[in-house]
This record gives C-alpha cells, structure tokens and sequence, in this order.
C-alpha cells in the first residue's frame, strides 16, 4: 500500500511539473512566434514599396543571409527543423542562444527577397531555442532540457501552422522513426496548445480549408483506390525531393569558388529561370497552395502540372546556396500543387487530392504519418480523416528509410526484406537485402537457371 501511494504521489509530481513548466514554455514560444510571425507579414506588405519586382533582391538577400549565419551563428544555417533533431540528438538538447536572434533575421531576410523557404524551421529551432536558454538559466538536468527543447519543436510547429494537436505529436515523432516518446507526450500538447492559445490572443490569424467535399455514397471503392494509388504516388514524390534537395546540397557544395559569390550566383539563377516559368515559385507561396486547395477549378487552372518539379528546383537551390528558412511550407506547396495534377488525371475531387498531397508528401518526406493524418483533419476537415491515413501512411512507407531530416533515428524496418541499422540515424545508416532476402533472390536465380536448362534441352531433343 506504501509503494503504491508512494508510486501515486511521484507521478503526480512529475506531472504537476511538467503541466506547468511546459505551459511556462509554449506562452513564452507563443510571444516569440507572434513576434516572428508579425514580422514576416509585416516584410511582406512592405515589398510593394519596392520600384521593382521584390526577388530582385534575392542574389543579395542570400549573400547575406549567409554571411549574418556564418558570423555569428553557424549552427543556424539551413533548415531549423533539422538543426534541433541534431541537437537532441548529439548535444543533449543544447542550442546556442545567438541561434534565436540570428535565426530570426537570416529568415526574414531570405523570405523578403523571395527566397523559397519555410517558417516552421526557423519557427522550431526559435522555440527549441528559447527552451534551451530557459533550461541552462534554471540549471535543469540534460533529461529535463532534451524534453523542454522537444517542448519548443512542438510548440514552434504548432503556433506557426495553428495546429497544436499535430504539433505536438509531430515535435515527439519527428525524432525518431518508429517510435513515439510518450514520456514528452503531455508537456508537448500543453506547449503546444499553450503557444498556439497565446499566439490567436495577440493576433495572429491562421489559415483553414473547407473542401465542400462529401460522398454520395457510404463507401466508394473507386475512391478508396484512387486514394492508394494517390499515396503511392505522393511516396515517390516525397523521394523525389528528398533526393533533389539532399543532390542540390551536395552538388552546390562541390562549387570551387568563393561562398558568398556562390549565393549571389544561386540567388541570380533563380531570377533568370523565374523569366521563364514565373514568379509564383518565390516565397512561401501559400496563395498558390489556397488556390489548389479551393473546389473552384478557375482559381487553379493558371498552375502547370510541373509546378511541384519547379517548386522543388527553388527551394534546393535557395537553402543550398546560402538561404535560411524551414522545408515544411515548400514540403507542402509540393504536395498540395502534385496533388492538384493527381486529381486532374483523375478528373475529380482535385481540392481533395490536393489536401492529401499537403499532409501525404509531410508524411513521407518528414517520417511523420500520424502528424500529417492528424494535421489534415485540423486543417480540412473531420471527412478527409480515413482517406489522409490511407494516403499518408502509404506514401510513408513507399519513400523508404529517408528524410529531409537526415538526423533522424531509426528504429523501425518499413520492409522485413531489408536490413537496417537500428539507432543509427538515417544519414549513416547502412541499409542492405536481408540475410533471407538475399537467400530467396539466390533460391529464384537457380529456378530460372534450372527452367532455361531444361527449356533448352527440350529444344535441343525436338531438332
């Protein structure tokens, strides 16, 4: 009876702890990211006061924002998202505090220019930030820092894209592929509902779809395998940026020639090529993503099928040559826009496959399926729900073990035919057939042989 009043008394303990310290962390990640937010807009509105076409600016823009990272916070460099798994990951949940401030201005920079990045980078590692500089102020333990820094992922996400409850499960599930860390659980949904709550209460409008979609019929098989179809399909264009975004990074690397002429170069590139196809692949591009997303075809049919392919293009080039920002807004302006050409090969219900472009290409390129489900039913509805789990889950397993979050920790085999390094992270893991696999694959070569044989004896006997 002792032990177990003892037990009670500890746990409830633990969680008054951490109901208020992570509570403490999202209203304090709330104030920051409404600061952030504001002033993204606020760059944004200010463009018009330009004599010229904004992205002009963008061979600039990246020169300096890499020289402001490199001077003075290194650590800040490319996609925040990843820079936070890595120091969970490696440094027990340790963030330079100068990344906050630096993070801030590099990003505002690159995106006032045009540069194609995302705010949920710079939105996570701001937050994982403050969390970190709250936990070294306060002398807690390495455990109790790596699960406030996880606090601020979840909290950053969630205030940034005004969905706390896929916020919460995307800063414990994006760490690790395979397993979710329910210890973090509960102080990840209070940050991040309390970062949410506070950013609406200081302004901060955030941006909801209502698909008008709804079935005719209780259950549409036609649908369902045009959902799976759909998720295959968003798989393989998950993997397709991955690739394109990981091959833009080693290649632009390799340059021989000074880095800052090289970001003035990829900034000028991305100016020259929008001659040609356009200006609508700089910035975040949320109006081409709301206008796939809305059932009125007249207000997508200016957006060419190859636009996720060009989007793709921007974004790898824009964070390889020196820009600072997040890959989730691009992640998803690739998904919807893929999506949007899915659903016109089928002919119909494009704004619904467009919203499972959203969330299925999060799902594969970020190895967050349940996050993406969860985050489509915020976004778009309780309907879309078993279609995104179909879709996201799918695409998931299709994009195989890779990540435009190469610091991941694998812990899960998406197929027994493989052998995977377990607890390695997916940058250095080798991934090979199994031992089995290689068995059967040596079992089939001696059928074929052995049929060929005697196929060419029979022909032999027959002359």
């Amino acid at each position: 009876m002792k032990k177990h009043i003892l037990e009670q008394s500890l746990i409830f303990f633990s969680v008054t702890k951490w109901v208020l310290l992570s509570s403490f962390i999202g209203v304090t990640i709330g104030f920051i990211i409404t600061f952030f937010l504001n002033i993204i807009h606020n760059a944004e509105q200010s463009r018009d006061l330009l004599p010229f076409h904004y992205y002009y600016l963008l061979p600039f823009a990246l020169m300096l924002s890499l020289y402001l990272v490199k001077k003075f916070a290194p650590n800040a460099r490319g996609h925040g998202t990843e820079k936070v798994i890595e120091a969970v990951h490696k440094k027990d949940g340790k963030i330079e505090v100068a990344v906050i401030p630096i993070k801030l201005l590099a990003t505002l920079i690159t995106l006032f220019a045009g540069g194609s990045a995302g705010k949920e980078g710079p939105g996570a590692q701001i937050g994982a930030g403050s969390a970190s500089f709250i936990s070294e102020l306060f002398k807690f333990s390495k455990n109790d820092r790596k699960k406030l820094v996880i606090c601020g992922i979840s909290a950053g996400f969630a205030s940034v894209f005004g969905t706390p409850i896929s916020g919460a499960i995307f800063g414990v599930e994006v760490l690790i592929v395979g397993i979710i860390m329910y210890d973090v659980l509960l102080p990840s949904f209070i940050a991040g509902f309390a970062a949410y709550t506070t950013a609406k209460i200081l302004g901060v409008n955030y941006t909801y779809f209502n698909l008008h979609f709804s079935q005719t019929i209780p259950f549409d098989i036609t649908l369902i395998f045009q959902v799976i179809i759909a998720g295959l399909f968003f798989g393989i264009i998950s993997d397709f940026l991955v690739t394109a975004f990981k091959k833009s990074d080693y290649y632009i690397k390799r340059i021989n020639i000074n880095i800052y002429l090289k970001a003035f170069l990829g900034g000028l590139f991305l100016v020259i090529l929008s001659f040609w196809v356009g200006d609508r692949y700089f910035g975040l591009g949320l109006n081409t993503i709301s206008d796939v997303l809305y059932s009125d075809p007249s207000l997508s049919q200016d957006i060419p099928w190859y636009a996720f392919i060009l989007k793709t293009i921007f974004t790898s080039v824009t964070l390889s040559a020196g820009g600072s920002g997040g890959v989730i807004t691009p992640i998803f302006y690739i998904g919807a826009t893929s999506g949007h050409f899915l659903g016109t090969l089928f002919g119909e219900n494009m704004a619904l496959f467009a919203a499972l472009g959203f969330t299925s290409v999060l799902a594969g390129a970020a190895n967050a399926p349940i996050a993406a489900t969860i985050m489509a039913v915020e976004l778009f509805g309780v309907e879309i729900a078993h279609y995104a789990a179909i879709s996201a889950v799918i695409s998931f397993l299709i994009t195989g073990h890779r990540s435009v979050f190469f610091s991941q920790i694998l812990k899960m085999n998406k197929s027994d035919m493989l052998s995977i390094e377990f607890g390695k992270d997916l940058e250095n893991n080798d991934i090979h057939l199994s031992t089995k696999s290689k068995e059967k694959i040596i079992k089939m070569k001696k059928i074929l042989r052995n049929l060929r044989r005697d196929t060419n004896n029979e022909e032999t006997k027959e002359k």
